[in-house]
């Protein structure tokens, strides 16, 4: 590796950590930053800034993807990358000096919720551009190892959001960190913006698009060509559907199902559940390198449709293995415990709720709601014209409609042998370094798998995404699928699992949705997506040779 190969993958992946890390902030400390900016308005008016903050996060990241893929494809991969961190540490610096609603009034939100669509359209032109810049760096039979680098930015950026977090509350305290410290971790990107774009300065562009300005073979029109024409709109489509999704999916179990899990179906208190994540991601983020690294060897396919396919195998076994170690009475109670919803099932919902604003009002609703939020297992029995009623081992029913309903029900599951809130078996660390008691090391363990499995999908989709797409319209075409199968098939995976958990009365029903779409993945990948990994990328536009068709699809 040259020292200017050295410095691209530096400035790529140090920019692109900074850029996830201010993403992951708002997610982080969304509680404490509603409690600042929406609280005091009307429930109605709440409803539509949740909805709004949820939209910038997942739903418009393809937008940025287009708009900045567009750019990039037409001015260049430098300075387009370049835009996009100067636009989300912006936007995350001033979240961080934005007075609250108390000071303001109604601005507070409508400028935070701007600043959080500023933040999620940067980051759908971010991936794409560094992605692409490495890769057209790379030397050829290099660019999985390469390009392994910017897969480590996105749990690099996690982790340091954690770090941040966690020590301020401890250097503030808790009190003081709700009332003004959860300013200093936005305070604190206005440095990483700096050195990033310092960084970037320093950059050339790459010379695949260079080369492209020079002949006058750039696209005029990179989104229509890319998305408009079927022979290049179909590969970003078997992309989507048999790479991305998958990765997504697999991507989000390991990283944020599992803390949802540990957390909120599991009731392990968050700093133990924080801790518990960042030792995995510690111990498990090398695999980004070593099989983006292999990915050259033996090809991208085997390693991402590998990593689908283990996933898709194991979930069940290793979330069932994670509830025992994690919460050995719960656990217990899932199995021993008999809990029956009795009503008539045609006033049931599917509790699908991503952006938290819905409301599910019926007896029915209200009883499988609470039971799925206390990480009750329990069965339903369609009575017609019954409204709902909850039935633990044969006791007496507790009428879901009455106004004592959550107290009454607690009452009965404690008394069932549910465990209480605080029960002594539930996972504890003192502090950060207190991993070596049986119970620490085995979660670890098995967290640190779901990360390797991360590694496996995430680390050559980079490589694989940028080999499928011809220079004049790269930048376009790879970052939409990736960014609407991360930012929807992956972003709404907790609140789709939490929907299907209360549907079936199941707290590891929810696991069917990442596998269900990982197992798709695997055989359209298999079967219509080519492997790429000795492609050149410099030639990419010219018409495929015939070892690069698959044997029963045309791409």
């Amino acid at each position: 590796m040259t020292a200017e190969e050295r410095k691209v993958i530096t400035a790529s992946s140090l920019g692109t950590v900074f850029e996830w890390y201010d993403f992951y902030l708002y997610g982080s400390l969304a509680a404490v930053i509603g409690a600042n900016f929406f609280s005091q308005f009307p429930e109605g008016t709440r409803n539509i800034f949740a909805l709004l903050a949820f939209a910038a996060g997942f739903l418009v990241r393809p937008f940025g993807a287009l708009v900045f893929g567009r750019l990039g494809d037409l001015v260049g991969r430098k300075y387009t990358f370049l835009v996009t961190i100067l636009i989300m540490g912006a936007s995350t610096f001033i979240v961080g000096i934005l007075p609250t609603s108390d000071s303001i009034g109604i601005a507070a939100p409508i400028l935070l919720i701007i600043l959080r669509l500023l933040q999620g359209l940067a980051l759908g032109g971010e991936y794409g551009g560094a992605a692409t810049y490495v890769a057209e760096h790379a030397p050829h039979g290099r660019r999985g190892f390469y390009t392994s680098f910017i897969q480590i930015t996105a749990t690099a950026g996690l982790f340091l959001s954690l770090l941040v977090i966690l020590f301020t509350q401890f250097a503030v305290g808790d009190a003081a960190f709700k009332a003004w410290g959860w300013r200093i971790p936005f305070l604190v990107s206005i440095l990483l913006l700096a050195i990033s774009v310092w960084i970037r300065m320093q950059m050339e562009e790459s010379p695949a698009f260079k080369r492209m300005k020079a002949e006058g073979t750039h696209s005029k029109a990179p989104i229509s060509e890319a998305f408009g024409q079927w022979r290049n709109a179909r590969v970003a489509l078997l992309a989507l559907f048999g790479l991305v999704a998958g990765q997504a999916v697999v991507w989000y179990t390991g990283q944020f199902y599992a803390l949802f899990f540990l957390g909120n179906v599991l009731k392990v208190d968050s700093f133990t559940t924080n801790m518990l994540i960042a030792w995995s991601l510690l111990l498990g983020s090398g695999g980004f390198v070593l099989f983006g690294w292999l990915s050259d060897r033996i090809g991208r396919k085997p390693i991402i449709l590998g990593g689908c396919l283990l996933a898709a195998l194991t979930y069940f076994p290793l979330f069932k293995l994670l509830s025992a170690e994690a919460n050995p009475l719960l656990h217990r109670a899932h199995q021993e415990i008999s809990v029956q919803v009795v009503t008539d099932r045609s006033t049931c919902s599917f509790q699908f709720n991503p952006t938290g604003t819905a409301k599910f009002t019926a007896p029915c609703d209200v009883a499988k709601a609470a039971l799925a939020r206390a990480s009750v297992n329990y069965s339903v029995e369609d009575r017609p014209g019954a409204s709902a009623a909850v039935v633990i081992q044969g006791g007496q029913p507790i009428p879901a409609n009455t106004p004592t309903f959550a107290a009454d029900l607690g009452r009965a599951l404690t008394a069932a042998g549910y465990p209480a809130a605080q029960n002594p078996s539930v996972v504890r660390m003192a502090n950060p370094v207190d991993i070596f008691a049986e119970q620490q090391l085995v979660l670890i363990g098995i967290l640190t798998l779901l990360v390797i499995y991360v590694t496996m999908v995430y680390g050559p989709i980079a490589a694989a995404l940028v080999e499928l797409f011809p220079t004049r319209i790269r930048y376009t075409s790879m970052s939409l699928p990736y960014h609407i199968g991360n930012g929807w098939f992956g972003g709404l995976l907790p609140a789709t699992s939490f929907a299907m958990i209360a549907q079936t009365g199941d707290v590891y029903f929810g696991l069917w949705y990442p596998i269900v779409i990982a197992v798709m993945t695997v055989v359209i990948g298999t079967f219509f997506v080519p492997e790429t990994k000795d492609r050149d990328i410099f030639a990419a536009d010219a018409p495929e040779t015939p070892h690069e068709r698959p044997a029963s699809a045309s791409i």
